[in-house]
């Protein structure tokens, strides 16, 4: 009998998909790119730019990524720009993992929700195609990585009368500071600070601390102008590797600061320490969104890939940078012990802890996180980072002080 057998298609094999990943050095680590290389066999591309860089990329570019690794503030300028596109919840398998920060705004119903642009209030899409708060089967950005800002300083150059038991936002504006201080020079944040500090200091009163008035942004800058003229502030940091070098050095003694910049000052043995201020933290939510144009392969690529951040051992490598994650604790068993207790739990370390990069040693045996644990930490929350109705203005007002 003759052979009726259709003949086997040819076996294609297929490339492995590349996927373009917009970001700040947050989240766009070598370790990262390599691991889930080897989990998920993707070529992955990480163009890292800073905030502000990012952001105005993400909005007038949005053909030259496929992942937009971001804040949760800046939903405020890509979503409603058409730079992204809807993130389907029945595609996101750890959904349920992810506590009730971002979904409801804080993880206890008797915590502040914060100033500002709180997550919850940009993660779920209406039905009019508006972002809010109200429920939805999509979101705008998966919600990721977090963790509350303040400042840092070195203990040895603590001024007389200045007590570690009562840190306030006001010291970075107070006079016994007076060339020692350094601020983030990005509007954006740096002004968040600038704002905390001031009224803390009693120099400048505000209805809405994540929302500033013209007129309130006005006595702002022009009290900073006025102390910036008087010499109080050394410099102004635009990346964590100057913010570091600069208080190494003996520049600045205080100054506006994040996590690994901290990480990388302990590491080299500096007696530093990130306050707790009586007055709340400045808190940021980082989160992944999926580019408009992304589709095919590359889409479905795209979620194994953000589902496998949240899946727990890139929480690990947040958690060895102070940052936390969405889904703590699947990120728990790729934590030791003492780490857990460490970075979460708020208890002295058990050991010598690594960092970052690896080698024990960056948190010492005994050493107890600066503000506690992470309910406490996440519990006090002054302001989220956030996009003011009159950002046009606070930008053009902040590089008048900028270049005053």
């Amino acid at each position: 009998m003759p052979d009726t057998a259709k003949p086997s298609a040819p076996f294609v094999q297929r490339s492995p998909v590349t996927l373009r990943v917009l970001g700040t050095s947050v989240t766009l680590l070598e370790s990262i790119r390599q691991r889930a290389r080897e989990d998920l066999g993707l070529r992955l591309e990480f163009t890292v730019m800073d905030g502000v860089a990012a952001q105005r990329a993400g909005v007038l570019a949005p053909d030259s990524f496929d992942i937009y690794d971001q804040w949760f503030h800046n939903v405020d300028f890509v979503w409603p720009a058409g730079a992204i596109q809807p993130i389907e919840l029945s595609r996101i398998h750890h959904w349920d993992a992810i506590n009730d920060l971002p979904k409801t705004g804080r993880l206890t119903p008797h915590a502040p929700l914060g100033a500002g642009g709180n997550p919850v209030d940009r993660l779920y899409i209406q039905a009019d195609g508006s972002c809010g708060a109200r429920p939805s089967e999509r979101i705008t950005m998966l919600p990721v990585s977090h963790n509350v800002d303040s400042f840092g300083y070195r203990l040895d150059m603590l001024p007389h009368g200045l007590d570690s038991e009562q840190e306030s936002w006001g010291w970075l504006l107070d006079p016994r500071w007076r060339g020692m201080v350094s601020l983030q020079n990005d509007s954006a944040i740096g002004a968040i600070d600038a704002a905390l500090a001031a009224k803390a200091a009693g120099l400048v009163q505000f209805e809405d601390l994540g929302n500033l008035s013209v007129a309130e942004i006005d006595c702002l800058i022009d009290c900073l102008i006025e102390l910036k003229r008087a010499q109080h502030f050394r410099t102004f940091w635009s990346n964590q590797d100057q913010a570091s070098s600069d208080m190494l050095r003996g520049r600045v003694g205080i100054e506006s600061l994040w996590s690994p910049a901290m990480t990388d000052l302990k590491q080299r043995q500096l007696k530093v320490r990130m306050a707790a201020p009586r007055e709340g933290y400045r808190a940021w939510y980082g989160g992944m969104s999926l580019s408009r144009s992304i589709e095919g392969r590359s889409l479905d690529a795209a979620y194994e890939y953000l589902n496998w951040w949240i899946s727990g051992w890139p929480g690990a490598v947040m958690a060895r940078q102070g940052y936390y994650i969405s889904t703590p604790e699947l990120t728990r068993p790729h934590l030791s012990a003492a780490e857990w207790d460490y970075w979460y739990a708020g208890k002295p370390a058990a050991e010598e802890l690594a960092g970052p990069s690896g080698p024990c040693g960056m948190i010492h045996k005994g050493e107890v996180r600066d503000g506690g644990d992470y309910m406490t930490r996440m519990s006090r929350i002054a302001v989220w980072n956030t996009v003011m109705d009159e950002h046009n203005y606070l930008v053009r007002r902040w590089n008048d002080f900028m270049s005053a």
